[in-house]
């Protein structure tokens, strides 16, 4: 495909109508466009995506508005009546012959209505058939999925370096660009064979079915694409929001914004601690001044009472003892009688006299208290009540300690809570932000559940077709030839399946290597990655370091991973072997001198057989433009009128005595 010329008329920026020649020269593939930010670079880029693709481009202003919304913000404001339009010239082979396609899209702006003419021109001549049925048509010739990989902003690729995100590229890529789809549409056309040998005049009924199904399936899959794509603007406009969410609480807690919003619930804290230590202070002079603690003062005297006291006890049982002794001893005296000699007598006498000796010397110990049997009692039980109050005396005294140093801690804090009127305006621009990230969020769920929902109506549809399908297969299997025609099909589906993936595999790892060589060309840093592999299933980028281990893309520089990203569509680019123009917006982005220097020399040349560099003056400056003039077949400036908000576009590079005209 070449790209010939476009036309802009009152689209944008672009007052009236200008047009911009877009053909190479041999050797000189590159379209370089100049212009400062806001002079409409990415117009253009918008421009040709609008042209090809309508309601489905994936135009940069446009945000998550709906298409008429977009046309008509898209008009320029000082032309009346509200008309505009893009005109796109481009050619492509098409069955092995060279076909020449104008595709001109215009729209009028009439109150809150817009309508929007297409037409399309094949060889110079009106096509209406094809103007009709563009949409379908123009995938065929270049799929919108297959665009964005040649029609892509420079700074804004440096997420393909995630593999999560690079995984739907590659695998698109892979499928329509490498030729892998052609197979899998083999395989349905196959299947699309073997419904047709079904179709008899007595399953009109199930046809019209069917039909009806495959309306709802377009309907639904429009639905559910604009679904898709306002969840994602909605993302992305809460993730900004987040950011500067992030921002403004970081700003409030360094201004001691958390200590001003717990202000009242630290003074709350202080007031119930103040609170618990006057309890706790009042139960401790209660416990030490009321009750028995202060008996552990005479410790040693209460040792010398309980040991007094017991040994009164002990004196009051000999006593009881001796009188009971002597009772007995006249009993056994009196029992032996004259039946013992006398000797034997005596001395029973006086080991009796003797025994009783004993005991006497017990009883002759002093009584001084004379304590009762309830104050023996509680005498013995003191111990285990000293005990008792003076552990819980303990305990309220660690208490006591820990709350004061609660409230050491509370007034410390207290005493740095800023000052309302310090603070004030943070508090404010916090519950906006606050407020439009809750919006925010609350838009995004019923975004995704609206998106959902019609992704179920999708899959209920699929199943509706489905057994539609196979209601007729069943009713209609029978018959023998159509039967057998089926049968090979099977075969023939199965051996294209087989095919496919062997398909896959090889150009996957055509892929690596090229996305891998295209790396190393493009980086500064020898040796930094050693290897890459692509998943053949989940199609995920994973890169190997020096050192052969696995190496994480967030490790690379932010110019590392658009350099990575940009080998990934480089890499595409040249296993596809496609002759599809490049179109580059921002193609330096945040890039450092040396990565720019080899982009200009190693990548910008050899991108494409037409590559179209939209750039600001500090992208390609005087001395990469140097560099890039051997490649440069033209050469334009987007020249801004700040006094009436209008670009032209001017011949030639640059700005002042620097420009440069190819």
């Amino acid at each position: 495909m070449l790209l010939h010329d476009i036309t802009l008329e009152n689209f944008g920026a672009y007052k009236g109508k200008q047009v911009l020649s877009l053909n190479t020269k041999p050797g000189k593939p590159i379209i370089l466009i100049g212009g400062l930010n806001g002079c409409g670079k990415t117009t253009l880029l918008d421009a040709i995506q609008l042209a090809l693709y309508g309601s489905r481009a994936r135009c940069s202003g446009r945000g998550n508005r709906s298409y008429d919304a977009f046309l008509r913000d898209s008009v320029n404001r000082q032309v009346s009546p509200k008309q505009a339009g893009v005109k796109l010239w481009f050619s492509t082979t098409v069955e092995g012959a060279q076909r020449h396609y104008r595709v001109e899209r215009y729209w009028t702006v009439s109150g809150k209505s817009v309508r929007e003419s297409l037409s399309v021109f094949v060889n110079g001549e009106h096509d209406k058939a094809i103007s009709e049925t563009w949409t379908d048509y123009v995938e065929d010739l270049l799929p919108l999925e297959v665009a964005s990989l040649f029609f892509f902003d420079g700074e804004k690729i440096e997420s393909l370096a995630d593999p999560e995100r690079a995984a739907p590229v590659i695998e698109s890529a892979v499928q329509s660009l490498l030729g892998v789809s052609t197979v899998e549409q083999l395989r349905t056309d196959l299947l699309a064979l073997q419904r047709r040998q079904k179709v008899t005049q007595e399953d009109e009924a199930a046809l019209e079915l069917i039909a009806t199904i495959e309306a709802q399936l377009d309907e639904n899959e429009v639905a559910r694409a604009d679904a898709l794509q306002r969840v994602a603007s909605v993302k992305a406009d809460l993730l900004h929001e987040k950011k500067e969410l992030k921002q403004v609480e970081t700003a409030f807690a360094k201004e001691g914004g958390d200590l001003y919003r717990r202000r009242a619930e630290l003074q709350a804290k202080k007031e119930n601690a103040e609170k618990r230590l006057g309890a706790v202070n009042e139960a401790l002079a209660s416990t030490v001044a009321a009750g028995p603690l202060p008996l552990l003062l005479l410790k040693s005297q209460l040792e010398t009472l309980r040991t007094q006291v017991a040994r009164e006890e002990e004196a009051a049982r000999a006593e009881q003892m001796l009188d009971t002794l002597q009772t007995r001893d006249k009993e056994i005296l009196s029992l032996l009688g004259d039946g013992i000699a006398s000797t034997a007598l005596e001395q029973v006498t006086q080991f009796l006299e003797r025994d009783r000796a004993r005991w006497a010397t017990r009883v002759e110990i002093p009584r001084m208290i004379q304590m009762s049997a309830t104050g023996i009692q509680q005498l013995h039980s003191l111990d285990q009540i000293l005990d008792t109050e003076a552990r819980h005396a303990q305990e309220l005294m660690t208490e006591s300690s820990s709350l004061r140093e609660q409230l050491d801690a509370l007034d410390r804090q207290l005493a740095g809570v800023p000052a309302e009127d310090t603070i004030a305006d943070l508090i404010t621009q916090q519950d906006k932000v606050r407020r439009r990230v809750s919006d925010l969020e609350r838009e995004l769920r019923t975004m995704e559940e609206t998106h959902a929902a019609r992704s179920r109506e999708h899959e209920q549809l699929v199943s509706a077709r489905d057994r539609a399908y196979g209601r007729r297969a069943n009713d209609l299997a029978k018959i023998e030839h159509r039967s057998r025609v089926v049968s090979y099909s099977d075969r023939a589906r199965n051996t294209l399946e087989k095919f496919g993936e062997l398909l896959l595999q090889r150009h996957i790892s055509r892929l690596e290597v090229a996305v891998l060589d295209s790396f190393i060309r493009l980086m500064r840093k020898d040796g930094l990655v050693k290897d890459l592999h692509i998943d053949t299933n989940k199609f995920t980028l994973t890169l190997i370091g020096a050192d052969g281990e696995e190496l994480n893309p967030a490790r690379l520089s932010a110019g590392e991973r658009q350099l990575l990203a940009v080998s990934l569509l480089w890499g595409l680019a040249r296993v596809a072997g496609n002759r599809l123009p490049s179109v580059i917006d921002t193609p330096l982005g945040r890039l450092d001198s040396r990565h720019r220097q080899n982009l200009v020399e190693r990548y910008f040349p050899q991108a494409s057989h037409q590559v179209l560099l939209l750039s600001t003056d500090e992208e390609i400056d005087d001395e990469l433009l140097e560099s890039l003039i051997p490649s440069v077949a033209q050469t334009y400036t987007l020249v801004h009128n700040d006094a009436t908000f209008t670009t032209t576009i001017e011949r030639g590079y640059g700005w002042g005595k620097s420009r440069y005209v190819a």
